[in-house]
């Protein structure tokens, strides 16, 4: 496992991204060795840029506050931040999750940049501005930059507050979201018929469902995309787990399997920013790798799926 020295240095080469978008990626020696830029996608509603490897919270900050968990967690975060990531998206449906994410952010002295994201996950208007105004609390975050209605529970409703906090200003974007993957109507309907900025649901390279009407209709709406299960809790690396990288990998600047997989995600135009969980820092350190370098065309991302259905 990588120390907090090791994070900290490998964070030196990520430094330039505050000051204008490219950085020394480091090899395994530790060394700076190329210069690359931040790949960064739009969101359609404000043309803001976000960094494409953001950061979820599902599992892995659902710990208790010991001081083990607190390193362990601060440590993760720094390599986040050393990458040059941005969006970190909690939910109260995640434990603890909210709570240590703010615990940490108050522990590392510039953390301005952090988009933050959760969501609300709770029936009746009232229970959802007081679960939303707890997760602030939690999160320790003056005004979320996004909020969605998590699993669609009383869509109607908290959609409804969301969309007067955003007119107020109290929230920037709001959105919608489905753990579960599945391309119900009622979420594409939603999409379709509701000013929201954003949908979360579930893509990856083992799982091309949202590819079917997801992903256009968010193309087509202008709607931001974030993703979540981008390795299907696990199922990815458990399939590539001792097979060699493809040669391939190389020209689309990936030395891992996770990169690989990451890279394929975004390689859908429709992809805004993707969030994998980790709770350690040595894998935190390689997702932000696929923060920069070039993207697959459709040649090669269709390359990349012939690779993956022969594992």
């Amino acid at each position: 496992m990588l120390t907090r020295r090791q994070i900290l240095q490998w964070g030196t080469g990520f430094l330039a991204l505050s000051a204008g978008g490219v950085f020394a990626k480091t090899a395994s020696s530790g060394q700076p060795t190329t210069t690359q830029s931040l790949i960064q996608r739009q969101i359609p509603s404000s043309g803001e840029l976000l960094p494409v490897i953001g950061m979820g919270t599902s599992r892995t900050f659902d710990r208790d506050a010991s001081t083990e968990n607190l390193a362990r967690l601060s440590a993760v975060l720094e390599a986040f931040f050393a990458g040059g990531g941005r969006v970190i998206d909690s939910s109260p449906m995640y434990g603890h999750a909210e709570a240590r994410v703010g615990d940490v952010l108050s522990r590392i002295p510039d953390h301005s940049s952090v988009f933050a994201a959760t969501k609300v996950w709770t029936k009746g208007k009232e229970a959802g501005i007081a679960a939303m105004e707890r997760s602030a609390q939690r999160m320790r975050v003056a005004r979320f930059d996004l909020i969605a209605v998590h699993n669609l529970v009383d869509w109607r409703t908290q959609l409804s507050t969301l969309q007067d906090w955003k007119a107020q200003g109290k929230v920037r974007y709001i959105g919608i979201t489905t753990s579960h993957g599945r391309e119900h109507n009622e979420f594409l309907d939603i999409m379709r018929h509701e000013p929201i900025d954003f949908a979360q649901f579930s893509y990856n390279i083992d799982n091309l469902t949202a590819e079917h009407k997801l992903l256009p209709l968010a193309q087509e709406r202008g709607i931001a995309t974030m993703i979540n299960r981008p390795f299907q809790r696990g199922v990815l690396f458990r399939k590539s787990r001792g097979k060699p990288l493809p040669a391939m990998a190389k020209d689309i600047d990936c030395n891992s399997w996770g990169q690989f997989f990451l890279k394929f995600i975004l390689a859908h135009p429709a992809v805004t920013t993707v969030i994998p969980a980790t709770s350690k820092a040595h894998h935190m350190v390689d997702n932000m790798q696929a923060n920069v370098g070039r993207v697959p065309d459709a040649q090669q991302r269709a390359e990349m799926l012939r690779i993956y259905q022969r594992l």
